[in-house]
């Protein structure tokens, strides 16, 4: 495939969104890890609180500023060309990420993005795959606490478990966290989408190729109590296992028939009843604009909890994975999940895209398609922990 080279862009990174929660957090680290020598910018509408921002990072090496609007296709078709990477934390993704995703599929610009909105994963395969493995690009979502924990973690479970036999993994979260205005805006947003969000899923396997020989699938299952854990497992109706069933359908590793299943993991039994009917309050709730509204309203977009609580914050992620008469237990696990440890996620995403020794992949692809081994390696540099905790 004659892609374009690259290598005279003038940045190697641009993370557009950079003056939101999540986005400053991502400044932060980058500027705090970098390679010497990376070329980065900052991104985003408005340049003055870029600016800010920018004068406020450590370090020596500060970023560029660069003027950028979601919202226009002309202005997210220049900022692709720029960079080389395009990391943006703009959502929701369903409103406001069309135009950049487009501009990159078309420039060959790899693109990664925190979404955790399966409508708008399934809406860029429709629509942009097809241009992204022609022009070499590749489109990473999810690159977060949804979905590197479970889609690394998983994909480290299946490689100590026998190749070319049928395989079962089953993931367990809990933590100890707060979410930020922008994660509850995206999650409001996504309950009340229900029908776009299912008609968009059957355009999307209307698209996938089939899988001759091969079966993969990632079933919602039950609540029920889960001995191999020692908690109640409540399924969790979130994009990870649609990241990990499509990791799945392409690699082969996975073996002939695949299947995996998620679930939050809770100790006793009345917070877990509680966790089930506070979830169906609130998606309830999500179905009515008024009160939409009300609850957006609780938490604003780009506030989010202080450095006291993200420094307390917690998760981890147990695996049970089984296959060719061997089962065994593994754990991803880290600080505060939904900002500290996605920060880090998404710069390391962002640098391993832009300069590790990766598989030759373009289109639509997972982290663990598409950074799989290298990326499992800087997280562990970075202090998350990926162990086996027993075999039998």
């Amino acid at each position: 495939m004659n892609w374009p080279n690259k290598t005279d862009r003038p940045y190697d990174i641009v993370l557009f969104g950079a003056v939101g929660f999540v986005g400053t957090l991502t400044a932060e680290y980058l500027a705090a890890h970098a390679p010497e020598g990376l070329r980065w910018a900052i991104a985003g509408r408005d340049e003055r609180r870029l600016e800010a921002l920018r004068e406020r990072l450590p370090g020596d090496a500060k970023p560029d500023v660069l003027s950028a609007d979601a919202s226009d296709a002309a202005s997210m078709r220049e900022l692709a060309g720029h960079a080389r990477v395009v990391a943006t934390t703009v959502g929701p993704y369903v409103s406001h990420g069309e135009h950049l995703v487009a501009a990159c599929a078309d420039r060959g610009t790899d693109y990664l993005d925190l979404c955790g909105e399966p409508e708008f994963v399934d809406l860029t395969y429709v629509r942009h795959d097809a241009r992204a493995r022609e022009s070499g690009a590749r489109l990473v979502h999810a690159v977060g606490f949804d979905s590197v924990p479970h889609d690394l973690g998983v994909y480290f479970t299946v490689r100590e478990l026998p190749e070319g036999v049928p395989l079962t993994v089953d993931g367990f979260v809990t933590a100890d966290a707060s979410f930020s205005g922008g994660t509850l805006a995206s999650a409001l947003n996504q309950f009340a989408r229900v029908r776009p969000m299912w008609a968009a899923e059957r355009e999307r396997r209307r698209h996938e190729p089939r899988l001759p020989g091969r079966r993969v699938t990632a079933p919602t299952g039950t609540p029920r109590f889960a001995k191999e854990v020692g908690a109640w497992a409540l399924p969790l109706p979130t994009v990870d296992p649609q990241i990990v069933r499509r990791s799945a359908r392409s690699l082969e590793r996975y073996g002939p028939d695949f299947r995996y299943r998620h679930y939050a993991a809770v100790r006793r039994f009345p917070v877990a009843a509680g966790g089930i009917a506070a979830a169906s309050g609130v998606f309830a709730a999500a179905q009515l604009p008024p009160a939409r509204r009300w609850l957006s309203d609780r938490l604003r977009p780009g506030a989010g909890p202080s450095a006291e609580k993200r420094a307390k914050s917690w998760f981890s992620v147990r695996f049970v994975g089984e296959g060719g008469g061997r089962r065994v237990f593994t754990e991803v696990s880290g600080g505060d999940p939904g900002y500290g440890e996605t920060a880090k996620m998404f710069g390391e995403g962002a640098l391993s895209l832009a300069f590790d020794d990766l598989p030759g992949t373009s289109g639509q692809v997972t982290t663990a398609v598409a950074m799989g081994d290298a990326l499992i390696a800087r997280l562990r540099e970075a202090g998350i922990v990926f162990r086996v905790a027993a075999r039998r």
